[in-house]
């Protein structure tokens, strides 16, 4: 009985299928890691609108963690911080005890 071997082609064909679907699966994993949801984006895009553009991704991304935790974002660029009790009492780890919202 004779073996036939896959040409080159085939073989690259289906490296790279394989390779389209790692990356397809890849990002629908990493889809609901995204803490920027539809209603987040949009609050913490008013609550970091005054950050400046170096801090203003470190502004989104916590802001986002802490929107999907609690649900909420206080109003405006700055203070309001009643308005969400859990967003405000998030602290960071360690001993510090910094707030982690912004």
């Amino acid at each position: 009985m004779t073996m036939i071997k896959p040409s080159r082609s085939v073989t690259r064909l289906q490296a790279a299928v394989l390779l389209l679907l790692l990356l397809v699966a890849a990002a629908s994993w990493l889809q609901p890691c995204d803490a920027a949801s539809g209603f987040c984006a949009s609050k913490c895009g008013v609550r970091c609108g005054r950050a400046s553009a170096r801090a203003r991704g470190a502004c989104i991304r916590s802001c986002g963690l802490c929107c999907e935790e609690c649900n909420c974002v206080p109003t405006g660029a700055h203070g309001g911080i009643n308005e969400c009790p859990c967003y405000r009492d998030m602290l960071t780890a360690g001993p510090r005890k910094r707030p982690k919202c912004p």
